[in-house]
């Protein structure tokens, strides 16, 4: 794991020869394994989604943001920093859910240039019938193998983890301003 190619953590260098600090290799382990799962959950929740419910992972996401809103509807760039995708991918995505008809674009009176993306009756259905299949394949292949303390555990290592990426947005965005 730690040859020469490795660009984690190269053979025979001193963190302080290269004046990285590489990963050692618990850490390394532990990273790849995360890489690794994260990869495989990820395209087995698409996979089994769309063989029940024809919904892709990414529509399911879009789908779970409008529903999380009073309304079902977010303006795009809501809907973007919730799902931290680029522009393009979200505007090409929503392009595919519209000619499908499980979101519609509705102009936003307050902003003439302006829009919401809003749950369609048929994106509601197609998401309340999905729910259910997904839940059990999230269940099946993530939480089945946990103890309540490894969950509790899990949350707070997350919790952790994304604090420390907010902290650096919120530094970067300091430096932008």
């Amino acid at each position: 794991m730690d040859g020469p190619s490795s660009p984690l953590a190269p053979s025979g260098r001193a963190d302080s020869e290269a004046g990285t600090p590489w990963l050692d290799a618990d850490e390394q382990r532990a990273w790849r394994a995360y890489v690794r799962m994260q990869g495989l959950l990820a395209a087995r929740l698409n996979r089994e989604l769309q063989l029940e419910s024809g919904l892709s992972l990414a529509d399911y996401d879009v789908l779970v943001q409008l529903t999380d809103t009073p309304e079902a509807r977010l303006r795009p760039f809501e809907l973007q920093h919730e799902l931290q995708w680029e522009q393009s991918r979200l505007s090409h995505h929503l392009a595919r859910m519209r000619r499908r008809g499980l979101v519609e674009r509705e102009e936003c009176s307050e902003d003439g240039r302006g829009a919401f993306v809003v749950l369609t009756e048929k994106g509601r259905q197609a998401i309340t019938a999905a729910a259910p299949g997904h839940v059990g394949v999230v269940r099946r292949f993530f939480f089945d193998g946990l103890t309540r303390e490894e969950v509790a555990m899990l949350e707070r290592l997350t919790t952790r983890i994304l604090d420390r990426l907010s902290d650096a947005d919120a530094e970067t965005e300091g430096d932008v301003g």
